[in-house]
């Protein structure tokens, strides 16, 4: 079985787009790395890709006139590197229906909250001001709707006493690096399979 061509999208650090990279590098999993495409032509993130051994490409958005046309030249970019899968990982920006409906089934996303609850930003902040016992994170297919994509994996992470959004935000991250690849992976081998058996781990 031929492994699948994965595209990463990023817009800083690129924390989980590292934690993809380094699961892609094993021999017996089901992709590979092709891409690594920004918004941000300064994100550390590229670099990182560089060292990794995976092509990385620096699009700046406000170089372009609007949405649309920087969206285009991302979807240039994606096909030409012949990619079966796009990753998103820390993508910062809305994305034109466009440029989603292209990608249908086979753009997914890491989202830092145990959807449907806490979509959108700040999710860790909003769940220690819910009040709530378990935060968590999502890997969900990504549709025009923001984060409302079918859920192809969730991680659960518990609220402690003294939790501080960044002491929540760091052990989710954790978490985070875990779930994608594994669903990742998951989808690689069966999308049919993943999307019927989500995952679901407890950490």
């Amino acid at each position: 079985m031929s492994r699948k061509r994965v595209a990463i999208l990023i817009s800083g650090e690129g924390t989980n787009m590292a934690a993809l990279i380094r699961a892609m590098q094993a021999s017996n999993y089901p992709a590979e790395p092709v891409l690594v495409l920004s918004n941000n032509p300064a994100a550390p993130g590229l670099e990182k890709a560089r060292e990794m051994g995976v092509e990385a490409i620096g699009l700046d958005h406000r170089d372009f006139p609007d949405r649309t046309a920087f969206d285009a030249e991302m979807n240039r970019a994606l096909t030409g590197a012949e990619a079966d899968i796009v990753a998103c990982a820390g993508f910062m920006r809305i994305m034109t229906a466009n440029l989603v409906r292209a990608w249908e089934g086979r753009m997914l996303n890491i989202h830092p909250s145990l959807l449907p609850v806490f979509k959108g930003i700040d999710t860790h902040i909003r769940a220690l001001a819910a009040g709530v016992a378990i935060h968590g994170c999502t890997v969900h297919e990504v549709v025009p709707e923001l984060d409302s994509g079918r859920i192809l994996g969730q991680a659960a992470v518990p609220v402690v006493p003294g939790d501080t959004f960044e002491t929540l935000g760091k052990r989710v991250q954790a978490t985070e690096h875990r779930l994608y690849p594994a669903v990742l992976a998951a989808f690689a081998r069966n999308p049919l399979k993943a999307r019927a058996e989500p995952l679901a781990l407890l950490c």
